[in-house]
């Protein structure tokens, strides 16, 4: 018996059968995998990180109503684990300046409308408006119903920073009165402009927004010799300012049995807004929102049940999150679950998208990939083998009998060490066989030249067809 070390090369039989091949495998599934990584990859950059448990508003004065409005969001949104922390402020101008200033640790920020001017609030977006804030001008004296009225007189317009003083001036320019001229223009503010007007330091006080208190108009209100004004041009100042509005005060709201006031007053309002980043979480968006609608929802003597908060579009731009949750309210498990288990779910689904969409399908792929690269090792000899066979075909092939027997042998030689998965033996074996027929053909054509020759010259038809067809048909 003849042993395997004296055997040719080409005879020797190293090929071996696994259950598996590791490495068709990890090529076939390598690209899958980065793929899906690539796909995971992007999907976590897009959804946006769970939601912070701490963000910071910027209101206003302490005791106003901005502050007072503040303080309750805060209260709302601790039901929630989320903690608001709240920073007083000059008012409406400041926490723009702040909001607009990266440097700063603020996300929100009430914002009294027509306050914006000079400053850049790119990057910044409404979260929808809250309330009215109506600017009320008190005077002395003989009856006004318009602002020019007031040229040369002194007039307390608020404190630097603050919204009731931005806006008190840009409504003073568009009647002629600016700082440096006639008209003397203070910085008393909310209850000093107030006690200012009752001891006659100046002539009329103009407050809105945070500065114009409850407390602070029912004493105004109340004092003899003031008078509320009637903005006689109330419509004329919406045209020219789209974020004014027009509200009327009707006879004896402050006071009934006193009917204060006498007579109805026309009195011109801008919105106060949520205003933050456009980087704020969407879930702490709607967040807000609900808070919002909880605080401001209800009727009062300046706005109807439901009116706030609302999607008016004002100095600032409707954020994406806002604009969805007016349109179609909180989503499906935000209304379903508590906040921070609908956060993470939400995440969690977002996530699924490049699973289902990426990982299932390219998973499918990976047998049919995985098949080919191993029948692609197979394959590519039957090339050689046709290659070798229509040489041998030739007028000349029994001179090159040695160089093509050396080639056939080298073939066999490579696919006897083929690594081969055994669920592919039996096209192994087809293979080998082939090899062996076109070693018989080739030897028979050496031992007879002119007879294969000739057989090879004969019409399709009138003989048996060639080895080498009968290969090429195998492969």
């Amino acid at each position: 018996m003849t042993t395997d070390s004296n055997q040719p090369a080409h005879r020797r039989l190293r090929a071996r059968f696994v259950a598996i091949s590791w490495r068709d495998l990890a090529v076939s599934f390598g690209p899958v995998v980065l793929v899906s990584i690539a796909a995971v990859w992007l999907a976590v950059w897009l959804v946006k990180p769970a939601p912070p448990r701490t963000v910071t508003l910027s209101a206003g004065p302490e005791g106003s109503s901005f502050w007072t409005a503040a303080q309750r969001y805060k209260t709302i949104l601790a039901r929630d684990g989320i903690t608001l922390n709240v920073l007083t402020s000059e008012g409406s101008r400041q926490n723009i300046e702040r909001l607009a200033d990266e440097k700063q640790d603020v996300d929100l920020g009430l914002v009294q409308g027509g306050v914006s001017q000079g400053l850049d609030v790119d990057g910044l977006v409404s979260l929808g408006s809250m309330f009215y804030a109506p600017i009320s001008v008190f005077y002395r004296g003989t009856r006004v119903t318009k602002l020019s009225d007031l040229a040369g007189k002194r007039i307390a317009i608020g404190r630097e920073g603050s919204g009731a003083r931005a806006l008190s001036l840009t409504l003073l320019k568009a009647n002629g009165i600016e700082p440096g001229g006639a008209t003397t223009l203070t910085a008393y503010d909310g209850q000093e402009a107030a006690q200012a007007l009752i001891d006659g330091r100046v002539d009329a006080a103009m407050l809105t927004g945070d500065t114009a208190t409850g407390p602070t108009m029912g004493k105004l209100i109340r004092t003899a010799g003031v008078h509320l004004m009637d903005f006689a041009q109330a419509d004329a100042y919406t045209r020219r300012f789209t974020y004014l509005n027009q509200l009327t005060l009707p006879r004896g709201v402050f006071d009934l049995g006193r009917n204060l006031p006498a007579q109805p007053v026309h009195v011109i309002s801008p919105t106060v807004e949520l205003v933050a980043r456009d980087s704020l979480h969407p879930a702490l968006s709607d967040l807000l929102i609900e808070a919002a609608k909880e605080v401001h929802g209800k009727a009062n003597l300046l706005q109807r049940a439901g009116e706030f908060p609302s999607a008016q579009v004002h100095e600032f731009p409707i954020s994406d999150d806002a604009a969805r949750y007016y349109q179609s309210g909180k989503g499906f498990l935000y209304r379903h679950l508590p906040f921070w288990i609908a956060s993470l779910a939400d995440r969690i689904v977002v996530l699924l998208v490049p699973i289902i969409v990426v990982l299932i399908p390219a998973f499918r792929l990976v047998p049919s990939l995985y098949s080919w690269r191993v029948k692609s090792r197979l394959y590519r000899w039957y090339g050689a083998l046709i290659a070798l066979e229509r040489e041998a075909l030739a007028d000349d092939a029994h001179t090159e009998y040695r160089s093509l027997r050396q080639r056939l042998d080298a073939i066999e030689a490579a696919v006897n060490r083929l690594k081969i998965p055994l669920a592919y033996a039996d096209q192994f074996y087809v293979l080998r066989e082939h090899i062996g027929f076109v070693r018989h053909r080739l030897d028979a054509m050496n031992a007879a030249p002119d007879l294969a020759v000739g057989d090879a010259r004969q019409p399709a038809g009138s003989a048996p067809p060639a080895a080498g067809e009968e290969s090429a048909r195998g492969a």
